[in-house]
């Protein structure tokens, strides 16, 4: 077997935010992938001539079924994964925004998801899996925080 290639992508996507209905504080938006056994943020790839902010508010549209505003960038998160089909191994770059939330419902989310849900921060920060997630949602309420939410 040849060694595997090595390949770069870039996606985008974000922490989609909303004041919580009659209680202090905010939540944020979550999708649900794996059969529902994973929680994450949602993203996508950067289509080719896209702009990363375009990309982001296209992903979380389409995979949460909520229209959002870019508030801020929160940073980015590079991880790396292998795919078995391509024989190759990609450093996955994901650029994440906080944005706030416009309009829609999270039952308007596409079939690359299993669900889409509304969370309090807290609630988000014990849900998801992944470790680049956890940051991005510790930095997004640092931000919200600091911005008096």
């Amino acid at each position: 077997m040849n060694p595997p290639s090595i390949k770069m992508q870039t996606s985008a996507g974000g922490v989609v935010y909303r004041k919580r209905h009659g209680r202090p504080g905010f939540e944020v938006a979550l999708i649900s992938v794996k059969g529902g056994t994973v929680w994450t943020l949602p993203k996508g790839v950067v289509a080719g001539g896209e702009k990363v902010e375009d990309a982001a508010l296209r992903e979380v549209a389409e995979e949460t079924g909520l229209k959002a505003g870019i508030v801020d960038k929160i940073g980015s998160v590079s991880y790396w994964y292998y795919s078995s089909d391509e024989n190759a191994k990609y450093k996955k770059t994901v650029h994440f925004y906080l944005m706030r939330y416009l309009s829609g419902s999270t039952e308007g989310h596409d079939y690359e998801v299993d669900a889409s849900e509304w969370f309090p921060i807290e609630t988000a920060l014990e849900k998801v899996l992944y470790k680049g997630d956890k940051e991005t949602l510790l930095k997004a309420r640092k931000m919200l925080e600091e911005a008096g939410y």
